[in-house]
């Protein structure tokens, strides 16, 4: 019987990466909501280089309302950004009208190798609870690049789209909690 339960079980774990894989084969945020005006820990993960290539670089671009970002450096890889001026000025720690819109690390990921790229962020109130946040990221190689930066149409889903930017839906603020 337990042999049955185990053989069971693995076909079950089976089915599932099989039908989880290509999810993987994107890149993906970590944590996929955040309350609005909070700050956000930003993960973006990849998991392949492009077509066995290895990653070269990978640049994210930060959509209007997402402020306050600050990039985490990596060991080993090179890390620029880029500030412009945001469409309207937001009020967080002082009137802020431009910051960081664009995030790139450049380094070397070989193909079997997995990394993770990580920024902290505001997420302001120009999202409501159950907007998404699109991240598009461009994962460049030695050859190719993968751009995942496809946003859903109305009604479309992201496993409708080849190349899906990674998003993030927002939540409603937490309550505060008085000690």
């Amino acid at each position: 019987m337990k042999i049955l339960q185990s053989a069971a079980m693995a076909a079950a774990c089976l089915t599932t990466a099989l039908i989880a894989g290509p999810a993987f084969a994107h890149a993906t945020l970590e944590v996929k909501e955040a309350p609005v005006n909070k700050n956000y820990k930003a993960v973006i993960r990849i998991s392949h280089g492009c077509d066995g290539a290895p990653t070269k670089s990978v640049s994210l671009s930060i959509p209007e309302g997402v402020i306050s970002v600050k990039p985490m450096p990596k060991a080993g890889w090179e890390l620029s950004s880029k500030t412009t001026a945001y469409a309207k000025t937001y009020d967080y720690h002082g009137p802020k009208s431009e910051g960081v819109t664009q995030i790139t690390w450049t380094g070397v990921l070989e193909d079997g190798h997995y990394d993770e790229f990580i920024f902290r962020a505001r997420i302001t109130d120009s999202f409501a609870p159950g907007d998404v946040i699109y991240f598009p990221v461009v994962q460049t190689c030695s050859e190719g690049e993968n751009p995942w930066v496809e946003i859903p149409a109305q009604g479309q889903s992201r496993r409708d789209l080849d190349h899906p930017a990674p998003g993030l839906t927002v939540t409603p603020a937490a309550k505060a909690h008085h000690h």
